[in-house]
């Protein structure tokens, strides 16, 4: 999925478009309360819900260190994250864990960070974003293993259905990763 218009034109599009929907719910966008709504609402939506868009995962990790890393198994956790699910456009927050079997490069460990955010802070699905990120370690980074696991709160599921305390948990495992339960269990730890 990408997005067809550039920044400023998608902005103005999103007040327009959330004018549209205040409009069609019937409510007075004139109220105190709503004034300059649609305006705050294209920027949350350009800045925060799809601005992974414009980020390249290849940039994110193409300044690597090189070299054969010291570690068998590197891992970043407690990454936060927020997304925007795609069948309700409600959002999604929660925190990843990242690990990667170092080949000849080793990526800073904002990159991962870096990472997870081009993916989640797009109209995703968690489970997606969890492939992606692995995925680019592999494709990116020459990784002989990657993982990703995220734990998050959806809305589309506490709002409409009342499942206040559930969490969504996906994992993705890629290369030698997949293979060695040792490795898997520091992931999921």
């Amino acid at each position: 999925m990408t997005v067809s218009t550039s920044a400023p034109d998608r902005r103005g599009a999103l007040e327009r478009a959330v004018t549209d929907l205040l409009a069609a719910c019937g409510l007075d966008l004139t109220h105190k309360d709503l004034v300059g709504t649609p305006v705050r609402v294209a920027r949350v939506w350009s800045d925060e819900f799809l601005s992974g868009f414009a980020m390249d995962p290849a940039k994110i990790l193409g300044d690597p260190v090189e070299g054969e890393g010291a570690a068998e198994l590197v891992v970043v956790r407690g990454l936060p994250f927020h997304g925007l699910c795609p069948h309700h456009l409600l959002p999604y927050v929660g925190t990843a864990a990242v690990a990667y079997l170092p080949g000849n490069r080793l990526a800073g460990f904002g990159r991962l960070g870096d990472l997870v955010t081009c993916f989640t802070r797009r109209l995703t699905l968690q489970e997606r974003a969890c492939n992606d990120v692995a995925d680019a370690l592999i494709e990116h980074l020459g990784a002989r293993g990657a993982g990703c696991l995220m734990r998050a709160r959806h809305t589309c599921l506490s709002v409409p259905d009342n499942k206040h305390d559930a969490e969504v948990v996906t994992s993705s495992l890629r290369g030698e990763l997949r293979t060695r339960p040792d490795l898997q269990a520091l992931l999921f730890a």
